[in-house]
């Protein structure tokens, strides 16, 4: 396991994330559903959901670049709403590998809620830099 920074991270550290575990083939990270980043009814707004899929993907992505690369950058994302996360809850988000190949990796991160139900599912394509 690796420790990883987010202050490298302008907006994950403004939002609030947490990594927990960090390697090339698993991310984990909680976010504390703050009113800042809800919509009405106070909810998870999706793109905090989206925000926060996003930056694990990208550290995921991040710790498994291939040699000779110098950082990465999303190509896609696609996310599917499961589930509500109520304001003053913790959201946990498990980033792991679909595929890796020499210039592109998809990601794949599950975000539940405290309670283990599912908030949402979100598939993102990462792109090796500089290679």
């Amino acid at each position: 396991m690796t420790s990883f920074d987010i202050s490298i991270i302008p907006f994950a550290k403004t939002m609030g994330v947490e990594i927990v575990e960090a390697s090339k083939d698993k991310v984990i990270g909680k976010l504390h559903v703050a009113a800042e980043i809800c919509t009405t009814g106070g909810t998870l707004h999706g793109g905090a959901s989206m925000a926060f899929a996003d930056s694990l993907g990208a550290i995921a992505g991040f710790l498994a670049l291939p040699e000779g690369a110098t950082g990465t950058t999303t190509l896609e994302s696609k996310t599917n709403f499961l589930g509500a996360a109520k304001q003053g809850t913790t959201v946990i988000g498990e980033t792991t590998p679909v595929h890796r190949g020499r210039r592109t990796s998809v990601w794949q991160t599950k975000i539940t809620g405290e309670d283990g139900k599912a908030v949402a599912l979100v598939i993102q394509t990462q792109m090796a830099l500089g290679v």
